[in-house]
């Protein structure tokens, strides 16, 4: 599966945004997904994961409250909305999909490297 973020740009701080990740190639009903970010010189970093079926979510904490992870199975594509952003925020966003299976994910979605599709990002730049 080919995936693709879309959504970024500049914001300024306190604003919000919505991130799209478009799939091709599969569906991706079969696949739970997470959204990672990196900033500029720091490692990837886990934001938000969903299910497949799209009934559990998990946050990271510095994200928590103010970042939704949601999925439209039948439009091929996650999102992350993002609102009260925060100049910390600015980073290269990137959305990812497991083929683990649920007990396995449950253990590892918030390592990058356990994501076997990972697509092209798209940079959030929040200005203070």
């Amino acid at each position: 599966v080919q995936l693709q973020a879309s959504g970024g740009g500049l914001v300024q701080a306190g604003n919000s945004m919505r991130l799209s990740c478009t799939a091709s190639g599969r569906a991706i009903f079969g696949y739970h997904m997470g959204w990672f970010r990196r900033a500029p010189g720091k490692e990837p970093e886990f934001v938000a994961a969903i299910t497949r079926d799209g009934r559990n979510t998990d946050y990271a904490d510095s994200v928590k409250g103010r970042f939704a992870i949601s999925r439209q199975n039948a439009k091929n594509t996650v999102y992350l909305q993002m609102n009260g952003l925060e100049p910390e925020d600015t980073a290269v966003y990137y959305c990812a999909a497991s083929t683990l299976e649920l007990s396995a994910w449950y253990a590892w979605y918030r390592n990058p490297n356990e994501y076997a599709f990972r697509g092209r990002g798209t940079l959030v730049t929040v200005s203070s």
